[in-house]
């Protein structure tokens, strides 16, 4: 199990990197957001449908759906209507998503060279935007009929930039050198 890795291997590197002592200190992975915005289908209820089965194929959860908090005439939003689904996972299924990203679905990308290692955000959290849903193995390739974008975001402990970038490369996250 991917947990008992960040156990075993993860964790003492960690704490003799950053000279930490107590384990309590070792930063490590807290939730990981998965977001579908709707912006291309937001009247479209087959895209509403899709990005919902996606993402509780992906995920094994059901989607919350998100609302507009207020009306945009701009862009045609209405207050309340539906523009995104998300899910958030914690604990053993956070884990197994966790592994799963990094080890199947992020090779499956097309043209995949690493991940960018500026998108933390300055708190320790990192976001991941894929413009194809297809690179998850629950997603069968024969039965797509529209194609969208995920957003995932991995929340962790860490108090900085340097913390989680260090804890996600030891987990395996492929960031490119800067």
């Amino acid at each position: 199990m991917f947990k008992d890795f960040y156990k075993s291997d993860v964790v003492p590197k960690l704490k003799e990197e950053f000279g930490l002592s107590n384990i309590n200190e070792v930063p490590t992975v807290k939730m990981i957001t998965l977001n579908v915005g709707l912006g291309p289908g937001l009247k479209d209820a087959r895209f509403i449908e899709t990005a919902e089965n996606t993402l509780k194929r992906i995920t094994g959860q059901q989607p919350v759906k998100t609302l507009a908090r207020k009306s945009v005439a701009g862009f045609k939003i209405r207050e309340g209507l539906v523009v995104g689904m998300k899910v958030t996972l914690r604990g053993k299924r956070m884990w197994d998503f966790l592994e799963k990203l990094i080890k199947v679905s992020l090779p499956r990308v097309r043209d995949f060279r690493g991940l960018p290692p500026k998108a933390f955000d300055g708190q320790g959290n990192y976001s991941i935007g894929l413009k194809e849903h297809i690179a998850f193995p629950e997603i069968p390739t024969d039965e797509i009929e529209l194609i969208h974008g995920i957003q995932v975001t991995i929340a962790t402990t860490a108090e900085n930039n340097e913390q989680a970038k260090s804890l996600l490369t030891h987990l395996g996250l492929p960031l490119k050198k800067a």
